[in-house]
């Protein structure tokens, strides 16, 4: 367990109780005399096969591969089949209907409101917390993550970058991959890039600001590699040269392209010298 806490504290995978709640009066004391910071990254619709460290002749993740290795692994799990069920879950400790989590559009992805979450708790244990991707638990005022726990917020709304559905699922409308409107602390930003690597850079920004002040949760929660499959050309040249073309192109173009930004994430944390912190 110490092992997982040295650079980056947990990697979830997104594959697709209950009674009386007890608000804490006081945090408990840290289990290693000091509060680690935590980084959650959670991917987009990749699964188990999609790592070389899992046997995908196709890939190369030399740094996913590098972090399985170092890591404590859960492979006995049940979970939810897509994603807004599976992120409430995650995000408050309980099954997804329970807190009125069913699906991902049609205003049922909506996280019930008054439900304690993750960051507000670790909030209350003196962290600061920022999220950066995306939600997807409601994208209307009262259930945005700047009312769910988290002081730094830059997401995309809907399911996904561009998404828009019947009620109050939606994301920027004509949003693309490439250069995406972001709320940005509730403004929309327009940014410049690839979406993935404009969700860690603009998380290491925030991380690097923090860091000596007070222990920081960032949640990095690509849109990647869920479709449309889409990536720079610079990832997706190699396969195409291979003779795999098209949406499969796109798709490993994707994953190597999160795989190269956990490496300048890891790179990072080494220069900051908070990668054992």
């Amino acid at each position: 367990m110490k092992r997982l806490l040295h650079g980056l504290s947990v990697f979830a995978f997104l594959l697709a109780s209950s009674g009386a709640v007890l608000q804490p009066t006081h945090a408990a004391a840290p289990a290693f005399g000091k509060q680690p910071n935590i980084i959650l990254i959670i991917t987009d619709d990749q699964g188990y096969y999609d790592l070389s460290c899992h046997g995908n002749p196709h890939l190369a993740t030399p740094n996913l591969d590098k972090l399985h290795d170092q890591s404590l692994r859960f492979t006995r799990f049940q979970v939810s089949p897509t994603c807004a069920p599976t992120r409430s879950a995650i995000m408050s400790g309980r099954a997804p209907f329970y807190v009125g989590v069913t699906h991902t559009i049609l205003e049922r992805e909506r996280m019930k409101l008054g439900v304690p979450t993750m960051p507000e708790m670790l909030r209350d244990a003196g962290y600061t917390t920022g999220i950066f991707g995306k939600w997807h638990l409601g994208d209307q005022d009262p259930y945005r993550p700047d009312q769910r726990g988290f002081d730094e917020v830059f997401i995309h709304g809907a399911g996904g970058i561009g998404q828009s559905y019947a009620g109050s699922c939606g994301d920027a409308p004509d949003n693309k991959y490439f250069d995406p409107a972001i709320l940005h602390n509730n403004t929309f930003v327009k940014t410049k890039g690839f979406c993935t690597d404009i969700v860690f850079n603009q998380a290491m920004k925030w991380m690097e600001s923090q860091k000596g002040k007070q222990p920081f949760f960032a949640y990095i929660t690509t849109n990647a590699p869920h479709g449309p499959f889409i990536a720079p050309d610079s990832y997706t040249k190699k396969f195409i040269d291979a003779g795999i073309k098209g949406n499969t192109a796109g798709f490993y173009g994707m994953i190597e392209n999160i795989d190269a930004n956990v490496g300048r994430l890891t790179e990072k944390l080494a220069e900051w010298g908070i990668e054992r912190d």
